[in-house]
């Protein structure tokens, strides 16, 4: 994987190095090189070559059996020899070094000899099946995962399919990813000699997805050495601007951080609380998004204060201790740990300030907090199965069959849904184009589904993503939401901890709307869309005259007067709502005016046996509005004298009503149809264009009689699709 990486001591950037333990320098790898030639290991006995590793690995992992250790560097140094990196050093001094950075993360055993093996099977005559007989089925199934595939097989979709195999593989164990990242690391570092054009495309890539997927398996420590290199090469003017930065700091005289650190410690040495406080340097890029956040940099910008305590509570006791003693900033405070980030990370942060201006950043965590933190899940080994140090030593070895079944339900939700939208996204450009996409998205949040459940998804997903993370292709039936119980259109963007009840419809044909890819964030919901719209091209406007009326009616597209948008011929009261609806004259009566005009006010539509009142108007004309509408008032208010009316012997009525729904093929001919089995007469009806994937309809009906009413309403409403409806309320003009 590394047969293009360069000779280490080659001039380039100088960037801050990974924080190491004081006991460990740098390790010179020209002559692990030449101690992987030289220093050739008897049976039994541990290489010279490996010392270093062995020493990190103890560190972390004192009890740990270096037996398949010593196994995996023989096959490595025998296998790689004679092979030289283009720097002109030994190939062997690629495999120590990613299982060096390994191994000083704390990575476990199994994850250091597959490292150790990572380049074997691709640039060797080393087998998987030699690797699987050897070091069993774990280390077989990691190191296939790391391989990279041929280019003579794969052409130009090499690199993307390349990272599409390590993904689906990092699902059933993330150790996969690990070797990847440290592999990488290592390869910017030795990247000076490449020419200037391949320097900057394998920075580019590192950018693009390597450091985020860094970031959300929590491995800050590689990360941020990996930020920096990649910032060297594609930015370096303003690396060394930033480089110059650092270094006329590091020359003043004063540090406004060591002051804080030492005021510090003596609070939490008075308060009792066992804790130690250092100071964190920002890197490069950490140090150049401050410079354009704030302009002028001062001494504390330069770094944070970290301090580390033994438990959890601790934590919360320091936070109260240097809010008392010290000037907080309220607005800085963030607490990872009773919510951690999606990528484990868990502190405390804060910020104090002092008379001078000086605001220093604080982060309060636990070692145990730190540890992961820095290493993320190379430091927790493989959480999908127990590591070999946990297993009992009695029990038996992995098996192929067990390793391939691997898949843990509790894997983090932003791998799980990467894997779900890379099935579908079989073309290779759109896999690597959407795998980059979906990185840069670099916060999640969590929604609650009613039955408790919670979907993971990423910042400024909409109800359109939570209905494909949760139902797949089966959204495409989805006809709106409720969030935090009230209603929302399918475009309302989520925020952390929303309760979001997903409304899904019944009719099989049901189909996706084109707007909801504009309402899409996620790769999962714009493929479902975008397939889905791929193989169901619209139809010619001809070819579905016939049938689809209130298809267009929905989209508020022009058609051919039909029972969705003209009058009947019978027809007495116009279309446009809030206009007054006319009677027949038995319908009601004005009791000291029998022979009156009477008309019914649509603000209101009033039917039998609603409580009544009239109000004579221009014309001799008796305008009837139910007794509650609001218009009664304002008349009363401006003087007007009521008239005594009421319903006549007559059963039937005419009602405006209106009900709200959610977009949906065929809903207009389904909502009809259900009120014309009710023996409702359609008189007029209007359909608003729809908003936001919520339609609007009115309706003017003659009923045969007004007790049928709220049979009527109830049998609009369990029309799939509608979620309200009821009478009329607008205020027309009362002359």
């Amino acid at each position: 994987m590394s047969a293009e990486a360069t000779n280490p001591a080659t001039p380039g950037p100088v960037v801050p190095a990974v924080s190491r333990r004081r006991s460990l320098p740098r390790i010179d790898l020209r002559r692990l090189g030449r101690a992987a030639l030289l220093g050739t290991a008897s049976r039994g006995r541990l290489p010279d070559a490996i010392g270093h590793v062995v020493e990190a690995h103890r560190a972390h992992h004192p009890d740990a059996d270096l037996e398949p250790l010593r196994r995996a560097y023989v096959l490595a140094e025998s296998s790689h020899r004679g092979q030289m990196r283009k720097s002109g050093e030994p190939y062997i001094t690629h495999p120590l070094a990613v299982t060096l950075i390994l191994a000083e993360l704390g990575a476990e055993t199994t994850t250091l000899t597959a490292s150790l093996l990572h380049d074997t099977v691709e640039d060797t005559e080393v087998t998987l099946d030699q690797v699987g007989e050897q070091f069993g089925a774990e280390v077989r199934f990691i190191v296939d995962g790391v391989t990279k595939l041929e280019k003579v097989d794969y052409g130009a979709a090499a690199e993307p399919e390349t990272f599409r195999k390590m993904l689906v593989a990092t699902g059933n164990d993330v150790r996969v990813m690990s070797i990847k990242l440290a592999d990488r690391l290592h390869n910017m570092r030795t990247l000076g000699v490449m020419r200037p054009e391949k320097q900057a495309r394998i920075a580019k890539v590192t950018r693009d997805v390597l450091i985020p997927l860094a970031e959300r398996l929590g491995v800050q420590a590689l990360k941020t050495e990996l930020e920096d290199l990649v910032f060297a090469i594609l930015h370096p003017e303003e690396y060394e601007h930033t480089r110059e930065l650092i270094a006329g700091n590091a020359s003043q005289a004063d540090d406004p951080l060591a002051e804080f650190a030492d005021a510090m410690r003596t609070v939490l040495r008075d308060a009792d609380i066992p804790a130690e406080v250092l100071i964190r340097p920002r890197h490069f890029v950490s140090v150049h998004r401050v410079s354009r956040k704030r302009g002028r940099l001062r001494g504390c910008d330069f770094g944070r204060l970290l301090v580390l305590v033994n438990e959890d509570a601790d934590c919360y006791g320091v936070l109260g201790e240097l809010h008392t003693c010290m000037t907080p900033v309220v607005s800085e405070f963030k607490d990872f740990i009773a919510v951690p980030k999606f990528n484990l990370y868990q502190s405390l942060h804060t910020a104090v300030a002092r008379e001078d201006g000086q605001v220093a950043e604080v982060l309060i965590r636990t070692h145990q907090m730190h540890k992961v933190a820095e290493a993320g899940v190379v430091a927790l080994g493989n959480p999908y199965v127990a590591s070999p140090e946990d297993q009992p030593r009695d029990a038996a070895p992995a098996d192929e069959a067990r390793v391939d079944e691997r898949v843990d339900p509790t894997r983090p939700g932003w791998l799980s849904r990467l894997l779900d939208w890379q099935e579908a996204a079989p073309d290779p450009d759109t896999f690597w184009s959407t795998l980059r996409e979906d990185l840069a998205q670099d916060r999640e949040i969590t929604v609650f589904r009613p039955d408790g459940g919670t979907l993971g998804l990423p910042d400024g997903a909409t109800c359109v993503d939570a209905a494909y993370a949760q139902y797949g292709e089966d959204a495409h039936a989805c006809m709106g939401a409720r969030v935090n119980g009230r209603l929302a259109t399918l475009s309302t963007v989520l925020r952390d901890g929303d309760t979001v009840q997903l409304l899904m419809g019944q009719d099989p044909a049901s189909e996706p709307s084109r707007e909801w890819l504009e309402h899409a964030h996620t790769p999962a919901a714009r493929i479902a869309i975008q397939r889905w719209l791929a193989t169901h091209p619209a139809p010619a406007e001809t070819d579905r005259a016939d049938d689809s009326a209130g298809d267009e009616a929905l989209a508020g597209t022009p058609s051919e007067p039909s029972g969705a948008d003209a009058q009947a011929p019978d027809a007495v009261a116009p279309a446009v709502p809030g206009a007054p609806a006319s009677r027949p004259a038995a319908a009601i009566t004005v009791v000291d005016r029998p022979d009156a005009s009477v008309r019914l006010a649509g603000c209101c539509t009033p039917v039998p046996p609603d409580e009544v009142t009239g109000f004579a108007v221009r014309g001799g004309v008796v305008t009837v509005h139910r007794a509650e509408c609001a218009a009664v008032a304002r008349m009363a208010d401006a003087g007007r004298a009521a008239v005594d009316v009421s319903w006549g012997d007559t059963t039937g009525c005419r009602v405006t009503l209106v009900a709200e729904s959610f977009g949906r093929p065929h809903l207009l001919a389904d909502l009809t149809e259900a009120m014309a089995l009710e023996g409702a007469e359609i008189v007029s009806a209007t359909v608003e264009p729809p908003t936001q994937q919520r339609v609007r309809h009115t309706y003017t009906v003659q009923l045969p009689d007004a007790a049928h009413l709220p049979t009527l309403m109830r049998a609009m409403r369990n029309v799939p699709g509608v979620y309200d409806v009821d009478r009329a309320r607008h205020h027309a003009p009362t002359a």
